[in-house]
């Protein structure tokens, strides 16, 4: 597998204000393909360390291989960053000097064509950041009530025609594939 090109959107600013310094413990909360953590090591070195964190295990396979070459540096854990402290503690990683979390969707999971998270192609509708997730979005689609699915587009998509969306997704039931 080869390691992708894709680089974080403001890589320079986020490490500067991470204030990231040689020798010191980082976690990246959300290392997705492994942009940010690689900043980080370079930054931190010599003598830094990285607890990589991801509930994604297909974005944990992608980072191990690109960042192979900092292997004695960087502990990569697939858990959810929702577990932090408990993390922190099973890996005695404690005490750090900064913590990253880069939250929302990556391009790795909007390009992965089978995920379910984009409607360039037709695909189960899954939308799950990990496989051992047991509740999909096509289960959320297709038992939440109206109300409760106006709820979720209301205060998640901050969509103002939540009541309409949520009527016309009742009404096209059952959804299964993003197209």
């Amino acid at each position: 597998m080869s390691a992708p090109t894709h680089i974080p959107v403001l890589l320079q600013e986020t490490i500067e204000a991470l204030a990231v310094q040689p020798g010191g413990r980082y976690i990246d909360c959300t290392l997705g393909a492994g942009g940010h953590a690689a900043a980080i090591l370079d930054r931190s070195s010599p003598g830094g360390q990285l607890l990589g964190i991801d509930t994604d295990p297909e974005a944990i396979k992608i980072a191990k291989a690109r960042l192979e070459a900092y292997s004695s540096s960087i502990l990569i854990v697939n858990e959810n960053f929702v577990d932090l402290e408990a993390i922190c503690i099973k890996y005695d990683f404690l005490p750090v000097h900064g913590i990253l979390f880069d939250l929302g969707l990556s391009s790795l999971q909007l390009n992965s064509q089978g995920r379910g998270f984009s409607f360039q192609h037709d695909a189960p509708l899954d939308m799950r950041l990990s496989p051992s997730q047991e509740v999909t979005a096509a289960d959320i689609i297709n038992t939440s009530s109206e109300t409760e699915l106006a709820h979720l587009i209301r205060t998640h998509g901050e969509e103002g025609y939540s009541h309409q969306i949520a009527h016309r997704i009742v009404l096209e039931r059952p959804i299964k594939t993003t197209l």
